[in-house]
């Protein structure tokens, strides 16, 4: 079995606006990441004018290495949105 999209169009339609340009958004930067480089996690999260928490020494699988960390900004982005 293999994932789909539901239809051709998914890749055709515009998108009306791009989300993080209008809703708040959080970051995380994984400061030790060797898959992408923290200096690119942290221009994405400026350019989004995203809160941002960085982790030193946190590895690309911050989830599974920190995971207290990451539902903790889970946490304060669910606190600051509802």
């Amino acid at each position: 079995m293999s994932q789909r999209p539901l239809a051709t169009s998914v890749f055709d339609e515009p998108a009306a606006a791009a989300a993080w340009q209008t809703k708040p958004s959080w970051a995380l930067v994984a400061g030790a990441d060797e898959a992408i480089n923290p200096e690119v996690e942290r221009f994405g999260a400026k350019r989004a004018g995203a809160t941002t928490r960085e982790l030193e020494g946190a590895s690309h699988a911050v989830a599974v290495s920190r995971p207290k960390e990451v539902a903790d900004l889970i946490r304060d982005a669910v606190r600051a949105t509802s």
